[in-house]
């Protein structure tokens, strides 16, 4: 790993700490100040890593987002960071070694604290058929081939096998034996947390001077600037920029005229661990009738499993949260009931989420009937208006950080900006060094993955005062050190930040309401004391 990584061994890396004051300070210097050489627009991962991308390259960024980091799309994933398997099977083989590019790059260098080997078993019920099993294991093994032409190492990313019936119950026991043939072992990356990769990457970028400025509102965008509005005092302004990079996903379109997105819903159920017993690796479970099409089950090591996803059109406004409608729940559930032998039932589910997909919308006007979401390409655009704003739209999430250079790079060559060529691929996020490091480190393992470098740090909050060891919630091991760490070093300025981002505590409806007076209480601890 590069030498270069903000490394924090005692406390937060100099210059990542988000902060209310940091925030009110460098908004006050930029609306109405000297022009940056490049504004983002949106602060999910695309944007946080454009913001990242250019204050690499030497340039002066200011990146805003309406509401919070990771807000939108970016942390209703599924949490995986996938090495393009599914686009080989429909011949997209640049978009699939792309992905595999990048997931190695993550794994390896990026962010090792967050992104770990995540084992599958595709079970061979009397469902799969002989023919659609074969395909699946070739896939597999040219998946293998994929992380083999990445350059990503054996020792990252276990190669797959051919599975038993009792190896297969070993690893996935809720499985219904009856009929059981074996099963497929694969591996591919998974995040700890997306909502926690986008926070990295932001202190990254502030780590490298970028202003990272949330809930501020951009209300209309030109090549030159912004006019913006502060969403907690109500005040406009204008902020000037020699380049612009509108990168908010599947509201793209409402800030540059002629960017069609369509949104593609990805749902997920959220589980607690005991319902369906110790699950030792995730689960492929083939959708039956559909020969290339899968739901995931993804144990998550908090007392919760991720059930998902889906891939339905989203037609109309663009709402700020998702629904999730009781269709995608009743066939999340269908599927899971053709393999299982542990029955899961509607009271079972005790939280869900959809996120919306920004895939750009390449369908002719008037050209009739558009194609299903799940085969639309996920590559990635990236659009010059004519008044030059810089849109970044498509893609995915494994695939940020190509994105984001790809957007600055844009940038950088539409408006002559002095800069040179990306170093993203080996600048280390906050947090992150090599396993050797990590696993060296004198704190829980759990606040290791999602901390990395930091979690020392975290840990000593808690060492230092009884009451931070405490959990949020029962039953989740999120403590009060990590609310007061997220005030105070990751920019979260209220409970929602805390509870649906800072950590995911929200994403079950019951533990959030319980854990809402916790939060009030460490923001207001936190905050007023400064």
């Amino acid at each position: 790993m590069s030498s270069g990584s903000p490394v924090a061994h005692g406390g937060p890396a100099a210059g990542s700490s988000l902060t209310a004051a940091r925030r009110t300070r460098e908004l006050a210097g930029t609306v109405g100040g000297p022009p940056v050489d490049v504004l983002v627009v949106g602060l999910g991962a695309t944007g946080a890593g454009a913001a990242l991308d250019a204050a690499a390259r030497g340039l002066s960024v200011a990146a805003v987002d309406a509401h919070d980091l990771a807000f939108g799309t970016s942390r209703w994933s599924s949490k995986l960071i996938h090495g393009g398997l599914r686009y080989l099977a429909s011949a997209q083989f640049d978009v699939a070694h792309e992905s595999a590019v990048e997931r190695g790059v993550l794994m390896q260098r990026t962010a090792p604290h967050l992104v770990g080997a995540q084992p599958f078993v595709l079970p061979l019920t009397p469902l799969v058929p002989r023919g659609q099993a074969a395909l699946a294991w070739a896939g597999f093994r040219a998946g293998d081939g994929l992380r083999l032409a990445a350059r990503t190492a054996r020792a990252t990313l276990p190669a797959p096998r051919q599975l038993s019936p009792v190896e297969t119950r070993h690893l996935a026991p809720a499985l219904r034996a009856s009929g059981l043939r074996g099963g497929l072992l694969s591996w591919d990356g998974r995040l700890t947390d997306d909502a926690r990769l986008v926070t990295a990457v932001a202190r990254t970028a502030a780590v490298r001077g970028a202003r990272v400025l949330t809930r501020v509102r951009a209300l209309e965008l030109t090549g030159s600037g912004a006019r913006v509005r502060d969403e907690l005092t109500g005040e406009e302004g204008e902020i000037r920029a020699r380049a612009v990079i509108n990168a908010s996903g599947v509201w793209a379109g409402g800030l540059v005229d002629g960017i069609r997105v369509r949104p593609s819903r990805g749902t997920h159920l959220v589980l607690r661990s005991d319902r369906l017993g110790p699950l030792p690796a995730g689960l492929h479970i083939p959708v039956p009738g559909e020969s290339n099409r899968y739901v995931l089950v993804l144990p998550q090591g908090d007392g919760r499993v991720y059930v998902g996803l889906t891939d339905e059109p989203v037609d109309g406004d663009v709402p700020d949260v998702p629904q999730v409608p009781e269709t995608d729940v009743g066939f999340l559930l269908d599927v899971l009931g053709s393999a299982l032998d542990v029955p899961v039932h509607r009271d079972d589910v005790v939280g869900a989420f959809a996120g919306l997909r920004p895939l750009l919308d390449t369908t002719p006007a008037g050209s009739g009937t558009a194609p299903r979401t799940a085969d639309i390409s996920r590559r990635h655009a990236v659009l010059t208006s004519p008044d030059g704003v810089i849109t970044v739209v498509g893609g995915k999430l494994t695939t940020y950080r190509r994105m984001a250079e790809d957007a600055v790079d844009a940038a950088v060559s539409a408006h002559r900006l002095a800069a040179g060529s990306s170093p993203t691929a080996s600048v280390p996020l906050v947090g992150a060094a090599s396993s050797r490091v990590l696993a060296a480190l004198p704190a829980p393992r759990r606040l290791i993955r999602r901390y990395g470098t930091e979690a020392p740090a975290v840990h000593a909050l808690g060492a230092a005062d009884p009451r931070l060891r405490e959990p949020v919630v029962e039953g989740h091991p999120v403590t009060r050190a990590e609310l007061v760490w997220a005030v105070r070093h990751e920019g979260a300025l209220d409970e929602a930040d805390l509870l649906d981002r800072r950590t995911r505590i929200g994403l079950v409806p019951d533990d959030r309401l319980a854990a809402l007076s916790t939060a009030r209480e460490v923001l207001g601890e936190v905050l007023g004391s400064r």
